[in-house]
């Protein structure tokens, strides 16, 4: 089953943008999935149980650190990689 997951990050720090763009590319270093990056979030699309792992994967370490984090995602079970220009 295909999976687009959009994220947008929140970091409540001074430095918010450094802990983003680390998040994005430990996003973008897993081979299994793509991803898009624009101004306002990150899109993520793949094969369901690949883009949870993922997910779960990179999320952890963020919550794990004392710096608070908002993540807000929307989820849609289908595959919304393409173009529209």
């Amino acid at each position: 089953m295909k999976l687009s997951v959009e994220i947008s990050m929140y970091p409540l720090d001074k430095n918010f943008g450094e802990h983003i763009l680390n998040f994005i590319k430990r996003i973008k270093s897993h081979p299994n999935i793509s991803s898009r990056t624009n101004s306002m979030s990150t899109q993520v699309f793949g094969e369901y149980d690949v883009v949870m792992s993922v997910l779960q994967k990179e999320m952890k370490p963020i919550f794990a650190d004392e710096i608070k984090t908002v993540m807000v995602m929307k989820f849609i079970n289908a595959d919304l990689d393409y173009n529209f220009e």
